[in-house]
């Protein structure tokens, strides 16, 4: 069987093409931690490459032999929500069969239904592994996969249960245990219905001696990875084909198999192993999975309805320059679901996600407007721009209010609303790229039309009036003017929001200006 491009579970050395798990890690600072007995938290977003992480450490440290190790993973307590004798006994149940299946130990199936009716949901799990840790011969190692799938006073005792025990180890309590999920513990916020109160992750679990995060693929890493492919089945990809799969997956691991499985195994083309992989044909992948909401992408955006996630994507869509109500745990927790970058600045993670964002956010507003891009086409088959914004000004002037309410992303809803009014214009045809980050004032977006063989490229430039116009429209043209050269586009639009209680008659303007040697036409909304 040829091997494959894993999209869903953990990897299977096998059947996937897979980066050795040991060495995305940096295994003697986990060695360390463990041989110091110390309890820690290993995070990274979903499908990330977690779950294969734990089992291949598991299955090291049994080959070792020094250590006994077990995985669990816990999120089918996940449905046991505040019931805490079930979650406990799901918790309880999970480690039973993973000593059994993988250490051949019997002892938590023997016990485990005594120790539940004896010591009762808020101390079995304790108990349980107090005993078993004194039966042992061996320090136990255990890994606790998906802890923050547990909901509420479930999550809470579990939390308090481990934490209680900790100065009883090695002797009679496992050496080590490793938390992971897809945030760090001290960003938790629980909430207890029997305290009625919030209980923080770090109150809970104050034993915590290290967070440690499975990182992205370096581009390097990327490479190495794709040409597993071309080694097993002869077909390369093209180098810049390569190029443009780490600009839109910025080494995030699963857009990385998404994209080559997409294009390697479902796209026709790419089937064909005597065809390199092309740029063409990376792009297409994506806009595959874009328009098919795949399982991965599709949680990304339900996360865009959370209240903490809604405070920092808004206000990098809307490109605010002071942002004072974000708090920085709502920023590390967009970073540990992966949704941002902070690096200097905080912006989207990768290309890929800069466009599913807005496009999910924009869908329902998209498919209602009754436009169509025939009405915008030149004869030549060129995108008249002109024309279609002069049809956008209109529509912003006499809906803008009743629609920009529609949006849950209110603050950015000027940017979001001609976004979606271009993407329901060049849908068909073209493409609309997009930049935008906290502090730019700005969204950089770029339209690509096709039409036989050329391709029009046409830079706009969306600010928000914030002081004066004159100086708005300085800056803004410099920018278009940058945006135009890094693009090496043609034509650029500059287009400025005022969002001041004036006359529309004041708002509404086209200006004509020259800006180093280059012809940006600015549009007053």
């Amino acid at each position: 069987m040829l091997k494959f491009f894993n999209t869903a579970g953990p990897v299977n050395g096998k059947n996937h093409y897979c980066l050795p798990p040991l060495e995305r890690i940096n295994l003697k600072e986990i060695m360390t931690l463990i041989e110091q007995e110390k309890y820690f938290v290993l995070h990274a977003p979903r499908q990330t490459g977690k779950t294969t992480t734990l089992l291949a450490l598991m299955q090291y440290f049994n080959t070792e032999g020094k250590y006994k190790a077990i995985y669990i993973n816990v999120e089918k307590g996940q449905s046991a929500r505040e019931d805490v004798y079930r979650g406990i006994r799901s918790v309880l149940g999970e480690i039973a069969s993973s000593a059994r299946d993988t250490l051949h130990d019997e002892f938590p199936l023997q016990n485990m239904k005594e120790i539940l009716e004896l010591w009762g949901e808020d101390s079995a799990l304790n108990e349980m592994l107090c005993s078993w840790s004194k039966n042992n011969e061996k320090s136990l190692v255990i890994f606790i996969d998906e802890i923050d799938s547990l909901i509420g006073d479930t999550l809470i005792s579990v939390l308090r249960q481990i934490r209680s025990g900790y100065h009883k180890r090695p002797k009679e309590f496992p050496l080590s245990i490793i938390l992971c999920g897809v945030r760090d513990v001290r960003d938790y916020r629980i909430h207890s219905s029997k305290e009625k109160t919030i209980i923080t992750g770090g109150s809970a679990f104050n034993i915590k001696a290290e967070s440690l995060r499975v990182g992205n693929f370096s581009k390097e890493e990327l490479i190495k990875f794709y040409n597993y492919h071309t080694q097993e089945t002869g077909q390369i990809f093209e180098e810049n084909s390569i190029e443009l799969a780490w600009e839109l997956t910025q080494g995030q691991p699963w857009l990385i198999n998404a994209l080559a499985y997409e294009v390697c195994f479902k796209m026709e083309e790419g089937r064909d192993r005597s065809n390199p992989i092309t740029t063409e044909m990376i792009f297409q992948a994506k806009e595959n999975l874009i328009l098919r909401r795949e399982t991965h992408l599709d949680q990304l955006v339900d996360k865009l309805r959370e209240e903490r996630v809604h405070s920092v994507i808004s206000a990098i869509l809307s490109g605010i320059e002071d942002p004072k109500d974000i708090s920085v745990d709502d920023i590390y927790y967009a970073r540990d679901l992966g949704l941002i970058k902070v690096n200097g600045k905080m912006m989207i993670a990768n290309d890929i996600y800069k466009e599913i964002i807005p496009r999910e956010l924009i869908y329902p507003t998209q498919v209602t407007i009754s436009k169509d891009s025939i009405w915008y086409v030149n004869k030549d088959g060129s995108l008249n721009m002109d024309k279609l914004m002069t049809s956008f000004q209109e529509f912003f002037r006499e809906h803008s209010e009743s629609w920009i309410e529609r949006f849950q992303y209110k603050e950015a809803g000027p940017q979001l609303l001609l976004q979606a009014y271009l993407q329901r214009i060049v849908n068909s045809d073209g493409i609309v790229n997009r930049e935008y980050g906290l502090g730019m004032m700005r969204t950089d977006l770029m339209v690509v039309w096709k039409y036989g063989e050329e391709k029009q490229k046409i830079v706009i430039e969306l600010k928000i009036l914030h002081k004066s116009l004159r100086s708005t429209i300085e800056k803004g043209l410099m920018q278009t003017s940058e945006y135009l050269d890094k693009c090496g586009a043609l034509e650029g639009h500059l287009v400025i929001f005022d969002r001041t209680k004036k006359r529309w008659s004041q708002k509404i303007f086209r200006k004509e200006k020259i800006f180093e040697n280059k012809k940006i036409i600015v549009w007053g909304m």
